[in-house]
């Protein structure tokens, strides 16, 4: 079974909860092209590191924005992790996160963009009926591997919040 990132749901709300995660580590790549194009491009030199490392997989594989038709994609590094291996790709990267607190709006469903997008939009317009404040931009998360069928998928739309 994969590891999980692990958070505290501190509230419910109608379209989201707010969490708390621990401070992490994550692994990171950017990548171009559009949302499951860089998503795809950004999976190779990240499993890789990984395996060269000996790192566990762990759930869920983060998506960001970055700039246009550039996303940032990282593997959370397991639980307790507070050194990794240097990756030896130049295009991989580890970032420390300290703990914050996130907005977030579960969904189902396979790839496809129009419906992440929709979950984006719902999320922030439910903070912004609620009066809360986003830091960023709105970026997801994927649990589940690519074959599971799609309306089993675990994804998530979150935004860190002020």
């Amino acid at each position: 079974m994969t590891e999980q990132q692990r958070y505290t749901v501190v509230s419910a709300h109608v379209g989201y909860e707010v969490r708390v995660y621990p401070a992490h580590l994550l692994a990171q790549v950017d990548a171009a092209g559009s949302f499951f194009e860089a998503g795809n491009r950004g999976f190779g030199p990240l499993i890789r590191y990984i395996t060269a490392s000996n790192i566990s997989m762990t759930a869920p594989v983060i998506q960001a924005p970055r700039a246009e038709k550039t996303y940032t994609v990282s593997f959370v590094m397991p639980a307790g992790a507070t050194r990794v291996p240097a990756p030896t790709d130049a295009s991989v990267r580890t970032v420390e996160v300290p703990e914050r607190r996130v907005a977030a709006r579960r969904f189902s469903g396979g790839s496809n963009e129009t419906r992440y997008q929709q979950n984006a939009d719902a999320l922030e317009a439910a903070l912004a009926r609620d009066g809360r404040a986003a830091m960023g931009p709105v970026y997801f998360a994927r649990y589940d591997p690519p074959w599971k069928p799609g309306f089993l998928k675990r994804n998530e739309a979150l935004v860190a919040l002020a």
